[in-house]
């Protein structure tokens, strides 16, 4: 079985990622996204096997059925990883793999699987969890006159 943490390391080194080693068994990584702009993302080396866990969302502020339905359903066709909360409700991306299973192809995958669908499922959970919050928003730029620019995706909603 080839080392994990050299595996990991190779990896990241050569694909030029942002990240931070907390301990001997931590990774902290930084994914750039284009529609979330950043997914922090943790792989943890454990006795028997890496564990994955990536912030999404914050828990929504309303709506949640409606978010926890559209994340179910995810999670029937995703690879790896799956949605999940937080003792707080905040959503999360989590797997695990055997280490006997990592590689640098593996770590690819999983870390573009984690990617993919937090950068994918971004915009779809904010219009159903913050939908009213993104009309506040919205109407508070609008009335002091600022940009709307990052506020285009959910110009439907207004």
């Amino acid at each position: 079985m080839l080392d994990p943490n050299a595996v990991i390391d190779d990896f990241l080194q050569s694909h030029d990622l942002d990240y931070d080693q907390n301990d001997e068994s931590t990774y902290l990584i930084t994914l750039p996204g284009e529609t979330k702009l950043q997914t922090h993302c943790a792989l943890v080396i454990g006795d028997h096997s890496l564990s994955i866990n990536a912030f999404v969302i914050r828990k929504p502020d309303e709506n949640q059925a409606g978010v926890y339905e559209y994340l179910l359903k995810k999670n029937a066709s995703m690879y790896s990883v799956a949605f999940a909360l937080n003792e707080l409700g905040d959503i999360y991306l989590v797997g695990r793999l055997p280490l006997a299973a990592i590689s640098e192809r593996e770590i690819d995958r999983i870390l573009g699987a984690v990617l993919q669908y937090s950068d994918s499922c971004f915009n779809p959970l904010l219009e159903l969890g913050f939908s009213s919050s993104i009309r506040r928003e919205w109407a508070w730029r609008v009335s002091r006159g600022e940009s709307l620019a990052n506020l285009q995706a959910f110009q439907h909603l207004i």
